[in-house]
């Protein structure tokens, strides 16, 4: 069975780091918003299971022993099937990263078209 992918997904490329996300609370998400135009976005594997417009907060752990924090709001949640490297596949919209961070992740994204 193959891998259905989220919608746009090419927007997504995957991220190929250790991730650690907490929810954003309720004081945060009403001054971080999706900026108009985006900052871009990835994609990741996880066996939490985040909703659709749920605001995170997310430590992306780089190879170099750094660490990029950001803010996401997700896009979409696509379910695995049984014996996928986790239980979902959820694509993940920047709501706040700083102007260098985003060519310090370059290193760790994948395009979703190397993976076929």
């Amino acid at each position: 069975m193959s891998e259905q992918i989220g919608p746009d997904s090419d927007r997504y490329p995957r991220l190929q780091a250790p991730v650690y996300f907490t929810r954003a609370g309720p004081r945060w998400s009403r001054r971080h918003r999706p900026p108009a135009g985006g900052l871009g976005g990835i994609s990741v594997f996880t066996d939490e299971l985040p909703k659709q417009g749920d605001l995170l907060h997310l430590e992306i752990f780089l190879r170099d022993g750094t660490s990029v924090v950001c803010g996401v709001q997700v896009a979409w949640v696509q379910t695995l099937p049984e014996g996928a490297p986790a239980r979902c596949r959820v694509g993940l919209d920047f709501t706040a990263l700083r102007p260098n961070d985003r060519e310090r992740l370059a290193g760790a994204l994948e395009s979703i078209h190397a993976d076929r």
